[in-house]
């Protein structure tokens, strides 16, 4: 797989996990534990992302 192709589904990925954040934020019972692992999950590839473009800057 193209780094290009890898980033593009890093992003993907990413873009499912904030969407999945917001569904589950709206919930009256959600648990924090939810919310922190999806949030953890979020940071790690946007981690990956930026390692992958070799972009220091967040």
């Amino acid at each position: 797989m193209s780094i290009d192709a890898h980033l593009a589904t890093l992003e993907r990925k990413h873009g499912e996990l904030e969407a999945q954040l917001r569904t589950v934020q709206a919930q009256p019972s959600v648990h924090d534990d939810m919310i922190v692992d999806i949030k953890r999950r979020k940071l790690r590839l946007k981690d990956e992302i930026n390692r992958l473009r070799g972009d220091t800057q967040h």
